[in-house]
């Protein structure tokens, strides 16, 4: 995904300008992409690590593979290009049924919580509808039981435990799992052996319009954009925490505006 500290929008079509803008990771992925591994290491089987953008998301399959991933696809196409999520979700899909086609079966789909571009959290349920599989969110612990996926989740106070026949699809919560570190072994396999494929459009036969721009029903009708809030940056060496909470303290209230909300918090004006 395009770094979103560097992410402009066009204003014509509300979509991102990802030309010159470096990729990265998706965050959240990583926790799915550590519980992948580690249901690979106790129970057996394959990691495949799945992503669709333009050509620079090859360094994110770098990184994943550096991290014990299997095998990698990254299915890139201009006609991809603009999708929202419901377009996203459809090629995903069909890329896993693509994959199986490949390699055989896929038993278990995980995903990370949210994508920090939108914050959405729809690719892993509209991927679970598009393929009819059962489908769990926040994820927090995962085992293999009888073929069947046993989730543990977390919401608000309440701990939930869910049983789910195979295949099925998962979301992970965010920092439920620390990622491991990519090893020098596993960034000479990607180098060496090449662990992965790139997929086009022709290759998986997708009709043009129900794909990327023309495939996505949201509309962003309007993008504003918010000014820089200057900053004065200043260093204080205090002798002691009592005189810092003292300088800091001075400093907030030689603001009008910060002082006026200092002294309704306290005397609830």
């Amino acid at each position: 995904m395009p770094n979103t500290q560097a992410v402009r929008i066009d204003p014509k079509t509300g979509t991102l300008i990802r030309q010159g803008v470096p990729s990265i990771i998706n965050p959240p992925d990583l926790a799915a992409v550590e519980l992948a591994l580690r249901l690979r290491d106790q129970y057996g089987g394959e990691v495949i690590a799945v992503t669709m953008g333009p050509p620079p998301a090859l360094k994110g399959l770098e990184h994943l593979i550096g991290m014990g991933v299997d095998y990698g696809y990254m299915f890139s196409d201009r006609a991809f290009a603009g999708a929202d999520t419901l377009a996203t979700s459809y090629v995903l899909s069909e890329g896993i049924k693509y994959i199986e086609r490949e390699r055989g079966r896929v038993d278990l789909a995980l995903f990370g919580q949210e994508t920090i571009d939108s914050s959405t959290a729809h690719i892993g349920a509209q991927v679970a509808s598009w393929l009819q599989w059962p489908y769990v969110y926040y994820v927090r612990k995962a085992a293999i039981s009888d073929g069947r996926l046993v989730v543990e989740r977390t919401v608000e106070n309440y701990i939930e435990t869910y049983e789910l026949p195979l295949p099925a699809v998962a979301s992970v919560a965010i920092r439920a799992f620390k990622p491991r570190e990519v090893t020098l072994s596993g960034k000479l396999r990607f180098k060496r052996e090449r662990p992965y494929k790139i997929v086009s459009n022709k290759d998986l036969g997708l009709d043009p319009r129900c794909v990327g721009l023309k495939g996505s029903p949201t509309i962003v009708a309007k993008v504003t954009y918010l000014p820089e809030i200057p900053r004065r940056a200043e260093v204080y060496r205090p002798r002691d925490p009592r005189d810092g909470a003292r300088w800091l303290l001075r400093k907030l209230l030689t603001d009008s505006e910060t002082r006026d909300l200092i002294l309704k918090a306290l005397w609830g004006g």
